[in-house]
């Protein structure tokens, strides 16, 4: 199966949608630098604009690439490339592939289980469920923005919107809810309270966690911000290299 994952129609789909917004991307570039130069912007400042945001675009993206290294394994390489280079989120496309390929009867996310069936399945359900946040910006995301404009909606952002702290609670309870299974599974994996399951999950979330806070302290306490761009990628590469070495 994972070798249809990795055939050449495939990758020509994948590759050919990959490429359209590419160049899409490319064409609006140059537009909007041919632009700023017709209102009379500095072309030094544009090209350094130009130059920081290639590179704080670019090398970010190795915890994107980690997450197509991660899913190429059962699900081949073109529909991940092709997820995480458009519309795809990184915690969103592993998250929801795990829990289709459960839904659909695989034990887990593995290329040893995996069926045609089961492929479109998991395919199908990570592209409707990630294309309505575009879908409902579209129609509504005008009247949305309205009410943030004008004094009163100043006032509220400066004491702290409801938004936020919903996103927060929502952020920690999922947090909590993993770290909970993770600790379920090792405690009573094989009997009740037996403390026989695997660590392996725990260790990473916290060494994950451990390298994030450092990073966090480095980038707000010691006005290291450009850490910032790195924080995820640099945390998942040593979350995967505790749960290698143990």
């Amino acid at each position: 199966m994972i070798s249809q994952l990795n055939s050449v129609p495939l990758y020509l789909i994948c590759g050919g949608i990959v490429a359209f917004v590419a160049t899409v991307c490319i064409v609006f570039m140059i537009r909007a630098y041919k632009a700023g130069i017709a209102i009379g912007m500095d072309p030094a400042k544009l090209k350094r604009t130009l130059t920081s945001s290639i590179t704080f675009s670019v090398l970010p993206s190795v915890g994107i690439l980690l997450g197509v290294i991660a899913l190429s394994g059962s699900l081949g390489t073109p529909w991940p490339w092709l997820r995480l280079s458009v519309i795809g989120a990184l915690h969103y496309e592993t998250q929801v592939a795990q829990a289709a390929a459960e839904q659909v009867g695989l034990t887990t996310l593995n290329a040893a289980e995996m069926t045609p069936s089961a492929f479109a399945t998991i395919a199908l359900l990570m592209s409707v469920c990630i294309m309505w946040g575009m879908i409902l910006s579209f129609f509504f995301n005008k009247g949305y923005l309205k009410r943030f404009s004008g004094k009163k909606q100043e006032e509220k952002k400066s004491k702290g919107s409801f938004g936020d702290a919903a996103m927060s609670a929502m952020f920690i309870g999922l947090v909590s809810a993993y770290i909970g299974s993770y600790i379920g599974g090792f405690v009573s994996e094989g009997g009740l309270f037996t403390f026989k399951g695997d660590l392996t999950p725990i260790i990473v979330a916290l060494v994950s966690a451990a390298v994030m806070a450092c990073l966090t302290y480095l980038a707000e306490k010691k006005k290291m911000v450009w850490l910032e761009s790195f924080s995820i990628a640099l945390s998942m590469m040593a979350g995967m290299l505790a749960a290698i070495l143990f």
